[in-house]
């Protein structure tokens, strides 16, 4: 029999999700296999985080996450999807020397990963202008506020942002300004949920909330947050779907044990000569 065809997600019908009501379900993903369950689940979005240099490569931040990094992984994501909007995050320094090189490496995005977006953090008159220049040259753009990671060296550290009336104001100010400069969506990340209930209701386009509460038309997690496959300290936001670290740690040492027994291999986990009839 041959398969159903698979309509993949645009940005179009998630503009469509936004006017009908239905929520956007994001998850990042760094790889084949994981970006394969991903997206037979029915994730509309696959966002290849540059949080991979946490959870993947092991940086304390993400601020050492190259170009070259972020490409190589998008492209495995890339050849396992094929219904999900897979969006490249820009890492940092990608975007900071000027609109020249900001389409450059958006560009590798597309060209060169399989990508069908990218996403950039902040919304300074500086960014706005390579909003617009990444649009103008046909390269679809996500947008971010709220907390921003990579601007950990000048916070200091991770927190909600907006909680006062006068940094609230800023990230309203801040989305609306993505919208006008062109992006298809914002992220919000780490602002009070009233806060994320205006912007929403305020924006044209849609809202995809990661510790913003219940009111953003659409929800993302990174992916070993969700399934339990992280180290380290657990957001408030993060609800774990599963434990995946427990459960991969009891079969290695399973293995391990069965191996020092000489349990393993056994007869049904090894090859036979095969020997000829009459002999």
């Amino acid at each position: 029999m041959l398969e159903k065809p698979v309509s993949p997600v645009t940005i179009p019908s998630l503009q469509g999700k936004k006017e009908s009501g239905e929520k956007i379900v994001a998850l990042t993903a760094y790889d084949f296999p994981t970006a394969r369950i991903i997206d037979e689940a029915g994730v509309d979005i696959i966002l290849v985080g540059d949080s991979l240099g946490m959870v993947v490569l092991g940086y304390e931040t993400t601020i050492p996450v190259t170009m070259d990094e972020m490409i190589h992984h998008t492209k495995a994501v890339s050849r396992a999807v094929r219904r999900a909007l897979v969006i490249g995050d820009m890492p940092y320094f990608s975007f900071h020397l000027g609109v020249e090189e900001t389409i450059a490496n958006a560009s590798r995005f597309l060209k060169e990963a399989g990508a069908k977006a990218v996403k950039i953090e902040g919304a300074s008159k500086k960014r706005l202008k390579l909003v617009e220049a990444m649009v103008e040259a046909e390269i679809p753009v996500l947008g971010h506020v709220g907390l921003t990671p990579q601007s950990l060296y000048r916070f200091g550290q991770y927190k909600v942002r907006g909680a006062n009336r006068e940094e609230a104001k800023g990230i309203v100010a801040d989305a609306l300004n993505l919208e006008s400069a062109g992006v298809f969506g914002v992220i919000l990340e780490c602002i009070p949920r009233d806060l994320a209930r205006t912007i929403t209701s305020r924006l044209r386009v849609p809202t995809i909330g990661i510790g913003a509460g219940p009111h953003c038309d659409g929800q993302i997690l990174v992916f070993h947050d969700l399934v339990g496959y992280s180290n380290g300290y657990q957001p408030k936001f993060v609800k774990k779907y599963a434990d995946l670290q427990a459960v991969i740690g009891q079969a290695v040492r399973t293995y391990a044990e069965e191996v020092r027994q000489g349990v393993f291999p056994d007869e049904t986990h090894s090859y036979h000569r095969t020997r000829k009839k009459g002999k």
